[in-house]
């Protein structure tokens, strides 16, 4: 009875351990294929997908395109210039006052954000592009907290 338990567990860890590797690979996928599309690309994808989950109309799409296009080329000069300090060798954590001056930008831009977004979609659009960023801001911190990546020992 014990080497059957063994085995079960045994198989229960080697099963665990295969679909972390799984997803890590298919998280690293997304990302490389992200990579390597520009910065309009990306801008693009965005708006479609935003016109087909809110319905906007032509005017709406042309706004929220510009922003999005301005969104995407801040990111991606960000990520090139992590990855340049990342290959230089120079990659270090930042310290609090940094941490502190980066989240705050972040809070920034997304009060900015909301405030343009308000006055481009209408009540009915806001309140499902809210209900999506909810959605999203609650898939991200589920992954932050270890849950949809393997942690490190």
């Amino acid at each position: 009875m014990k080497k059957i338990a063994i085995i079960a567990v045994a198989l229960l860890a080697l099963q665990a351990t295969a679909q972390e590797q799984k997803r890590e690979h298919a998280n690293k996928e997304r990302g490389d294929k992200m990579i390597m599309l520009s910065p309009e690309e990306i801008a693009t994808l965005q708006t479609k997908k935003m016109t087909l989950h809110l319905d906007l109309n032509e005017s709406q799409q042309a706004k929220i395109q510009k922003i999005n296009l301005e969104n995407a080329t801040k990111r991606k000069a960000m990520m090139e210039a992590r990855k340049a300090k990342k290959e230089s060798g120079n990659a270090e954590k930042p310290t609090k006052e940094e941490r502190y001056a980066m989240m705050n930008a972040k809070l920034d831009h997304q009060i900015a954000m909301k405030a343009k977004m308000k006055d481009i979609l209408n009540n009915e659009q806001y309140a499902k592009w809210e209900k999506g960023q909810a959605k999203k801001m609650h898939k991200n911190k589920y992954r932050k907290k270890g849950h949809g990546k393997k942690k490190q020992q």
